[in-house]
């Protein structure tokens, strides 16, 4: 089977949990013996790169700003795959989904498949315009594939809720893999169990505002506690250089938060593995991979209480009143003098990713979805 992935921004992923979602999804999808096309964009993957792990990476043109990039990377994008006559088309998102309906007109021989991540019009990046038109690309990615694809419950519930629309639900997923040590984390003066992680894109959003706030009001209630753990940030800027740079005010004097930027490889396992506690203060989610990655090296989670946090951590003392810096303060404090609650919850943690998480599971499940709609027997406009 061919299988063309429109909707990322590029393989290997540096950051981003879309990005994420299919570069692991197409590895097991190769592994099953398939031919996957994963399109990219050159500011992404540099050009240079024209296979990754045994994914065929294809560039295609955008125009890098933050209204146009997405949407010209993904209409380029589908023309160049329907040429190519695969079998499925996967679109990756809201955004992407609201050109779903071109393969469906002129190449109605291809499966059409839509994954819906997450509700981006919530997120506060976007303007009116923007998030019309995030609400257009949800119409369309639970109208025009032949099957959309839920990543949470919530998202499953929100599309019949809003649309009537039944989709399929299809988790994000996390490989379990060994913990690289503690020698990748040397470089930030960070060591094993002394630091709060926390993993994102920096957009406001993602709350990290809000844990800046509660880890220094903390660490002033409880210098005895925390006076020596640190605080990790792990990502950077998303068309968000203004809010990057209140943060960073926010922590200007405070040596216990260090903001390492992207990391990958290595370094970003070594982070996750290493860490006291994963902190997660996003006020909306699809299902973030960035939680499963730290359960998945059986370390706890402290999240905010959305239902998307909800679906996979189910202990309530994990989780935190969104947008509630006082909370998240004494959620810190707490946990954080509780080492054996600590330490139960990372083993449950890890036992949850490998019951329910697992890439090569998902992947199948995917494959199945592919296989449910087969090809309609007509000929396909030629497209010049």
């Amino acid at each position: 089977m061919k299988i063309a992935m429109i909707g990322q921004k590029g393989a290997p992923a540096l950051y981003g949990g879309i990005e994420r979602h299919v570069e692991e999804l197409s590895k097991e999808l190769v592994k099953n013996g398939h031919e996957v096309l994963l399109y990219a964009r050159r500011w992404f993957t540099p050009e240079k790169i024209t296979e990754h792990c045994g994914i065929k990476i294809i560039h295609t043109p955008t125009v890098r700003t933050k209204h146009l990039d997405a949407i010209i990377h993904t209409f380029v994008s589908t023309i160049h795959a329907i040429r190519q006559k695969p079998d499925v088309i996967h679109y990756h998102g809201v955004g992407p989904s609201l050109l779903s309906w071109i393969p469906r007109v002129f190449a109605p021989r291809i499966r059409v498949i839509s994954t819906f991540h997450c509700i981006d019009r919530y997120h506060q990046k976007w303007g009116v315009f923007a998030r019309m038109m995030l609400l257009l690309g949800e119409r369309a990615a639970c109208a025009f594939p032949h099957q959309t694809i839920a990543v949470s419950k919530t998202i499953q519930s929100y599309c019949l809720n809003e649309y009537h629309h039944t989709t399929v639900f299809n988790p994000n997923g996390v490989n379990v893999e060994e913990n690289p040590g503690d020698e990748p984390i040397g470089k930030w003066d960070l060591k094993t169990g002394n630091y709060l992680l926390m993993v994102s894109r920096l957009v406001r959003h993602k709350g990290a505002h809000y844990l800046i706030e509660a880890w220094q009001k903390a660490r002033r209630d409880r210098p005895d506690l925390l006076g020596n753990i640190k605080l990790a940030i792990v990502g950077g800027s998303s068309f968000t250089d203004d809010y990057v740079r209140r943060l960073k005010q926010m922590a200007d004097g405070d040596t216990s938060i260090i903001f390492t930027d992207w990391q990958s490889g290595d370094a970003l396992h070594a982070l996750y593995a290493n860490c006291l506690m994963l902190v997660h203060p996003s006020e909306n989610e699809g299902l973030p991979i960035t939680v499963l990655q730290a359960m998945s090296y059986g370390r706890p989670a402290l999240v905010s209480n959305i239902p998307e946090h909800q679906e996979v951590i189910t202990d309530g003392r994990f989780w935190s009143a969104n947008a509630s810096v006082f909370t998240l303060a004494k959620k810190i404090i707490d946990l954080v003098s509780n080492p054996e609650l600590l330490a139960s919850a990372g083993i449950q943690n890890k036992e949850t990713v490998i019951r329910d998480y697992q890439w090569e599971d998902i992947a199948r499940r995917t494959l199945d979805i592919y296989r449910k709609h087969e090809p309609l027997l007509c000929e396909e406009p030629q497209i010049a």
